[in-house]
């Protein structure tokens, strides 16, 4: 694998392959950007994002034959066409039944490869011959490649599909501008990075493109890590999680300290337990975009509180979010500044700056003063955010751009006389 100039292989100890600096690269700095060699969109976003562009959109076109595949217009159709239409006649055998994403990315990733010119005659054959097998294997819809696949496929195909389940499990999730998950996709030329739980570097999208940015300053030889999963978690939860996903243990300085632990469990217990129990079913609302019922439920649970449950919570802190995620689908702007206002301190504590996901809920509540007319907070919001997104998603990044688009609105709002306001 040819790595960019910042970048080499390593062995790193305790973890096998990794990336390291081969130079000091400065917090901010982009480290390397690739296009997926296969993606799809995941299943949950499937109604709302095009399957050639990802972009989010109200109205989208449905590819007629598998009833699954959406564009935006006819020329994302078209263009989509090339790579889509051996997966399609897969999906329409599968009717009415939906694969999973990982199912449908190793497809992909087959299709891929089938198609590369570079290939040998004879790999492109076998390839083919594997492309089949997995046809076959999406036909039974067998939920886990890996444990299943005896079932299905004969002893002598079992090793490509075994790599198949491995490749799958190094893929990276894309998300959308505001990091809310879209689809996945394949990467080979960072599939060595490894895991921290307080990373120096974070991943963020254009499209399908991944751009790897530092968000630490990093020394020369010092490796390159990420987070694969959300980290603001308990740390027995983060280390079951990345057991179960990836097949290791983590011992990063975060997780051997266990230093947050205390405080996401802070306050009476008896308090915070409800909320720890209602938010698999609050979960189950939102997927059902039953905002009302999410609402009505966040706020049974939140408005007795009475002080007993810290807003540094780890649950309460969900519930909030939640709340707060009700509230803007349903135009209730005040209640939602509200919860926005309240989950500001905790994500700086939880998100130690820079981090997207900081800067992020910061543009979010940014917005909801601008809604409701208050130009200074939102200059003080917005800029706060600004300082972050630059780092985290470069000055050329399209969220940073739409940042610095409504800073210059809110300062020419400022310059206007308070009467004219």
């Amino acid at each position: 694998m040819t790595m960019a100039p910042k970048l080499e292989r390593f062995t790193s100890p305790g973890k096998g392959n990794g990336l390291r600096a081969t130079g000091r690269i400065r917090k901010g700095e982009p480290v390397y950007s690739a296009e997926p060699l296969a993606c799809c969109v995941s299943n949950k976003a499937a109604r709302q994002v095009c399957h050639h562009c990802f972009t989010r959109c109200e109205s989208l076109l449905r590819c007629s034959q598998c009833k699954m595949a959406r564009y935006c217009d006819t020329t994302c159709q078209k263009r989509a066409w090339s790579g889509h239409k051996r997966e399609c006649k897969c999906l329409r055998s599968l009717l009415p039944r939906i694969p999973t994403d990982s199912v449908r990315l190793a497809a992909r990733i087959i299709f891929t490869l089938v198609h590369l010119s570079s290939m040998s005659p004879q790999k492109r054959e076998g390839l083919s011959q594997l492309a089949a097998m997995l046809q076959l294997y999406l036909q039974q819809e067998v939920p886990n490649l890996t444990q299943e696949m005896t079932l299905v496929i004969p002893p002598s195909c079992q090793e490509p599909l075994s790599l198949i389940a491995k490749v799958t499990c190094n893929c990276f999730t894309i998300s959308d501008g505001e990091l809310q998950e879209i689809g996945v996709g394949l990467y080979p030329s960072l599939s060595l990075l490894n895991h921290d739980c307080r990373p120096n570097c974070v991943m963020v999208f254009e499209g399908t493109k991944l751009h790897l940015r530092a968000v630490q300053d990093i020394s020369p030889k010092e490796e390159l890590t990420i987070s694969y999963i959300e980290t603001v978690s308990l740390t027995v939860d983060r280390q079951r999680q990345l057991e179960e996903q990836y097949h290791f243990t983590c011992h990063c300085q975060r997780c051997d300290s266990q230093d947050m632990d205390g405080l996401m469990l802070s306050g009476d217990e008896a308090a915070w337990r409800p909320m720890k129990e209602a938010l698999p079913r609050l979960g189950e609302l939102q997927a059902e975009f039953d905002w009302q019922a999410v609402l009505e439920g966040c706020s049974s649970l939140l408005l007795p509180d009475g002080g007993a449950v810290p807003d540094e919570n780890l649950y309460k802190l969900r519930v909030t979010d939640l709340a707060l995620d009700a509230c803007v689908h349903l135009a209730h702007w005040e209640e939602a500044l509200r919860y926005g206002e309240k989950t500001l301190p905790v994500y700086r504590q939880y998100y130690p700056d820079p981090h997207p996901v900081h800067g992020v809920q910061l543009m979010r509540v940014g917005k909801l003063h601008h809604y409701l007319g208050h130009i200074e907070e939102t200059m003080d919001t917005f800029t706060q955010a600004y300082e972050i997104i630059k780092v985290t998603h470069g000055s050329a990044h399209p969220l940073t751009c739409d940042l610095r688009g409504k800073l210059e609105e809110c300062r020419a709002e400022l310059s206007q006389p308070s009467s004219s306001r």
